[in-house]
């Protein structure tokens, strides 16, 4: 089974649970769309759940299309570079390509710039932040299904990090975050007023990180 999208095709992969109660369908990072029901659901009833989703289908498509265009290449503190793989150095930056050593260790190399990069960020927050906090300890580690995280007992900031590959604006609005969350350990209207209370701007910056 395919759909199609602008011309495109894209693959409907089906999977069918016994305890699975409702139906989802979401867009893989492949491209492929998955659908997960109950195993007595019908392929017909599946087809007329994808045409009456058909505009969610794509609009879906359309931001894991965005995300694959934003991870291309080599990305770096908020500009992309195609790679170009050399021996003579380990990594080296011109205007629009990063000439990089094949058996340099990218993520290693990342944390290095990261650990810097993140504490200076973390410091320029952290002297404007409107509240009085405590200043925190900063962890940095890779994740896949968040920015950062705070943990309120340890007083620890642990930032993603993947951030080093994107403008640095962002990496702002992820430390406001987690700060805030030193004085409110929950998601409330208290929470989020204090996050625009230090980043007025954060829910452009929101929207735009969901297309990473």
């Amino acid at each position: 089974m395919k759909l199609n999208v602008d011309s495109k095709y894209y693959e409907i992969v089906v999977e069918r649970k016994s305890g699975n109660r409702n139906t989802y369908i979401r867009v893989k990072p492949d491209m492929t769309i998955l659908v997960t029901t109950n195993k007595f659901t019908s392929n017909k009833a599946i087809e007329k759940l994808i045409t009456d989703n058909y505009s969610k289908i794509a609009k879906m498509i359309n931001v894991q299309e965005k995300k694959k265009d934003n991870n291309e290449g080599f990305n770096y503190l908020g500009k992309q570079y195609d790679i170009v793989y050399v021996e003579y150095c380990d990594i080296s930056f011109g205007n629009e390509k990063v000439f990089l050593n094949k058996k340099l260790d990218v993520d290693k190399w990342y944390k290095e710039q990261a650990k810097k990069i993140f504490l200076e960020h973390l410091n320029k927050v952290y002297e404007r932040f409107s509240r009085k906090i405590p200043y925190p300890d900063l962890k940095i580690r890779k994740m896949t299904s968040r920015w950062g995280v705070c943990n309120t007992k340890t007083k620890t900031i642990t930032l993603n990090l993947e951030l080093i590959k994107r403008d640095t604006k962002y990496l702002d609005y992820v430390i406001v975050h987690e700060l805030s969350h030193l004085i409110h350990a929950n998601h409330s209207s208290a929470f989020w007023g204090l996050v625009e209370e230090n980043m007025p701007e954060y829910k452009e910056y929101r929207k735009e990180m969901k297309e990473f």
